[in-house]
């Protein structure tokens, strides 16, 4: 299978999805799906081609005939290829480095003295100039390792702390780095001259450049002796430093060793609920009170925005099947974001030809589409401060709060019922994250261990040697409810509840996962067919996915579990599922 996407410029879009459906009989039938969009209009046609060897191209005549050049042609089948090439790329021997000691208190892994003696002489050859382009260390890392150095030597535990390698290692370098690098870092490394052990005054007496860096100077002074930040004190920090403004691929304004050290410091602290709720709430009003919906119901959906690169991500078919029996969603994250850099939302309609850069008010009118009945917001549009900082999260290697936080959002309110549901995969941010759903004061809240951390549910079966903390398909919630035995917070009383869903009870067959490593138009192959009314592995988690949570989320018409997941199979038999999200892909270019 090829796809090829004209240029921004160009008002065509062609692209093909291999399908494979069984008859009864039981021979394969191969179908293919052609999304042919011009001018904004968006249409299906479904063809049986006459080899099986199918190939959707544009040929040379037609790339001719539309003015397009084939050099600036991609496909974007893979969900790498949706990396901007303007973001510079980190050096892959120090991020490895990242990964092993920029994490918490019991999972950071000190280096051996041999790795740590070639990390700190590449950190030294960078910044004396004599490694170039893609083989140079940036600013963002020197600040991001220096601060987990910093915090594993004073706070975190013996069995995590600097291995014997890693002191031999400093007690070599630190004093050629000392006269190499600049003070920021250098402040970083040893913020109060007492853990290199050469008395250098530079740490205990930077302030940084400017009020924005001296503010900066003064929480992370906190954070790398292991504290941590008030309210305030966050959202000062926060407001202050972004947007990141750039110029030639590097930051016009604050420091970015400083910002670094700030984002994993915070992490590798274990944010409090107070830490966590600044970074939530910080840009709730960047462009004004956010639009309200006229629905009934709306669901807010937190995938992890880094997507998934192994299994099937579900959620955009899950949304187009719940929105036919009125139940609106509003998913959001990103194109491409790392560490992970795998298949999101926004490739998939970016593949199927939607338009993703809608306005708040714009993706408000989907929701309100009786036709339509639920959005797809890009962090681009909606928090343009959050997302200027996807170049710099490349470079920290390990996820910031923001990656907890910024599945917790409301950039559209509804005039009924929200609700919102986020995945986790961590053992310990499942309370925080519920913590945040009801400051956000929805009337319940869930969050899902699905696959890979997102929110897919499975329908496998559970492995034997599970992975530490809590298994696939766990979920904890809450909903809103009057009774005086509910817990109460923020003066709303809640019903909490917690369970390991096991798809058996529910009558579904055991099958594995399906595979997509990466795999955008895999992705959505799956997802149409099982929308086209394919039984098998996909279809069986998307009436998991929607049923469960409707049931959960103590959705109208979902109090019997049996009949929320039967409504959701005649969403998607009775074919208004498929239309729904074709109808999506065909209005989103129509708003104005």
């Amino acid at each position: 299978m090829r796809a090829l996407l004209s240029p921004e410029s160009s008002s065509l879009y062609f692209t093909s999805i291999n399908i494979v459906f069984r008859d009864p009989n039981p021979c394969r039938s191969r179908t293919s799906l052609y999304f042919l969009k011009r001018d904004g209009c968006c249409r299906l046609i479904r063809r049986k081609p006459r080899s099986t060897a199918v190939k959707a191209v544009l040929d040379s005549a037609t790339i001719e005939e539309l003015g397009l050049k084939e050099s600036d042609m991609r496909n974007p089948a893979i969900s790498s290829t949706y990396r901007r090439s303007i973001l510079p790329k980190p050096n892959q021997t120090v991020l490895e480095a990242q990964a092993r000691i920029c994490t918490g208190p019991t999972q950071t892994r000190p280096l051996s003295e041999e790795q740590a003696f070639k990390i700190l002489d590449t950190i030294l050859r960078s910044v004396r100039g004599e490694l170039k382009d893609e083989e140079q260390v940036s600013k963002a890392q020197i600040g991001a390792f220096f601060a987990g150095m910093t915090i594993r030597a004073n706070s975190f535990p013996e069995e995590t702390q600097w291995s014997e390698g890693e002191r031999r290692a400093m007690n070599v370098f630190w004093p050629l780095l000392l006269r190499a690098l600049p003070p920021d870092v250098i402040f970083i490394a040893d913020p109060e001259g007492s853990i290199m052990g050469l008395g250098n005054s530079v740490g205990p007496q930077f302030i940084g450049n400017g009020t924005t860096e001296m503010r900066l100077v003064g929480a992370l002074r906190e954070i790398l002796a292991g504290g941590h930040l008030g309210y305030e004190e966050v959202q000062g920090v926060l407001k202050d430093v972004l947007p990141l403004k750039f110029e030639d691929g590097k930051s016009t304004g604050v420091s970015e060793s400083l910002l670094s050290a700030f984002l994993i410091g915070q992490r590798m602290n274990r944010e409090t609920d107070r830490e966590l709720k600044a970074y939530c709430l910080a840009f709730d009003d960047e462009l004004g009170p956010a639009p309200v919906a006229d629905v009934n119901s709306l669901t807010h959906y937190g995938e992890p925005y880094d997507g998934n690169t192994r299994f099937f991500r579900s959620t955009l078919f899950v949304a187009a099947v719940r929105s036919c029996y009125g139940e609106s969603s509003l998913l959001h994250g990103v194109e491409w974001m790392p560490p992970k850099g795998g298949v999101t939302e926004e490739q998939m309609l970016n593949f199927m030809g939607a338009n993703t850069n809608l306005s708040l008010h714009q993706a408000k009118k989907l929701i309100e589409d009786v036709e339509v009945g639920f959005a797809y917001l890009s962090q681009r549009e909606a928090r343009p401060s959050l997302y200027s900082l996807i170049g710099l999260r490349e470079h920290i290697k390990k996820r910031p709060p923001l990656a907890t936080t910024e599945k917790v959002q409301q950039f559209i309110r509804a005039k009924g019922k929200e609700s919102i549901v986020a995945g986790f995969y961590h053992e310990g941010y499942e309370e925080p994250l519920l913590m945040l759903m009801k400051r956000r004061g929805v009337h319940s809240g869930l969050v899902v261990k699905g696959e890979e951390g997102a929110l897919s549910m499975t329908t496998r079966l559970r492995s034997a040697s599970t992975s530490k903390g809590f298994p696939v398909n766990y979920c904890s919630g809450f909903c809103s409810v009057g009774t005086e035995t509910a817990c109460k917070e923020d003066g709303v009383s809640h019903q909490s509840f917690r369970l390991e869903v096991n798809a058996m009870d529910y009558g579904f067959e055991p099958t594995d996962t399906p595979r997509t490593d990466r795999s955008v138009s895999k992705n959505i192959e799956l997802g149409l067919a099982a929308l086209h009314g394919q039984k098998g592995p996909a279809y069986d988690r998307i009436v998991l996915n929607a049923g469960i949570v409707d049931h959960l989320l103590g959705c109208d018409g979902a109090e019997d579990v049996t009949i929320a997941l039967d409504r959701a199979r005649e969403a998607i038999d009775s074919g208004k599922a498929l239309k729904k999200l074709l109808n999506y892909i065909k209005v989103s270019h129509k708003l104005k």
